[in-house]
């Protein structure tokens, strides 16, 4: 009885977070490059919702929060801990400017970090490519140090996550790494335990899953720029095949009152047949992002 108990309230946990979602249909706005969509929540966190190309979906469409779509944090994590800051996460961004190929959305201020968030989505130069500016803006009367994060979950089924990884990856043992054609590969898998790796990179991250291969491209770091205890690349895997984190940062820098920066990640979407680690596809993210 309470492991029914349990269950029962745990599902209409999850459809009560479903439900939030599709109250928000009025306000998602979708963009298309070629055979790719992008479709973002702008009452609901300003959230990536889906990336499709055609009909193949690449990100996360879990019921539960935390595990769908793809958002933006401001780092160190150590600055609010956890949950996420609700004003850059899951309130309503207000519309700056829309069009069939551009959509500049703004947050409320952090009442708790004093600072703004403001998202640039539009279009790349080439089909299936998007390109997303993120500016933080301190809204405070004290200098404050920040730096942007970008998070994207995918699903955790079959799929290869890969980049260059200038050094170690750390900590060490967590996840396993395959060392082939000049990248580090992680194949996902089933294990019932949360994980997450930091990496130096070159300024890259992929993942080849659902015969898709999406690809982000973003400033490489070098050492000592990335905010303290974080790191350019992370990748967090839930338990179980549920979803991954596909994580990047930009640098760590200092904001005066009334301060801005923006940190620029490119987005490719296109099919591949590849499912094991390769050149070609190593190749394919090179040509794309050049």
């Amino acid at each position: 009885m309470k492991r029914f108990c349990f269950i029962a309230l745990l599902t209409g946990f999850a459809l009560s977070a479903w439900a939030d979602r599709n109250e928000a249909e009025d306000g998602i706005v979708t963009l298309k490059s070629g055979h790719a969509a992008i479709a973002i929540d702008t009452q609901k966190g300003g959230k990536v919702l889906s990336l499709k190309y055609d009909d193949k979906e690449v990100i996360s469409q879990s019921r539960f929060p935390e595990s769908f779509g793809s958002t933006f944090w401001t780092s160190p994590q150590k600055e609010w801990n956890w949950p996420p800051v609700s004003e850059f996460d899951k309130q309503p961004y207000q519309v700056k400017e829309q069009s069939d190929k551009r959509l500049v959305i703004a947050s409320s201020t952090s009442q708790r970090l004093g600072m703004s968030v403001a998202k640039d989505f539009s279009l790349g130069k080439q089909d299936g490519s998007f390109v997303v500016t993120y500016s933080i803006k301190n809204e405070g009367s004290e200098a404050r140090s920040v730096a942007p994060w970008e998070i994207t979950r995918v699903p955790n089924a079959e799929g290869l996550i890969f980049f260059e990884a200038v050094d170690s990856i750390w900590p060490t043992g967590l996840m396993t790494f395959t060392e082939a054609n000049g990248a580090s590969w992680y194949a996902t898998d089933d294990a019932q335990q949360n994980r997450k790796i930091n990496a130096d990179g070159k300024g890259w991250l992929a993942f080849a899953g659902n015969g898709l291969l999406l690809v982000k491209a973003f400033d490489d770091l070098k050492a000592g720029e990335p905010a303290p205890g974080e790191a350019e690349i992370q990748v967090y895997v839930n338990r179980g095949k549920s979803f991954i984190e596909l994580e990047s940062q930009g640098a760590y820098k200092l904001l005066q009152p009334g301060e801005s920066l923006s940190w620029t990640v490119r987005w490719f979407l296109t099919p591949t047949t590849e499912t094991q680690p390769s050149a070609s596809l190593v190749k394919a993210v090179k040509k794309l992002i050049k």
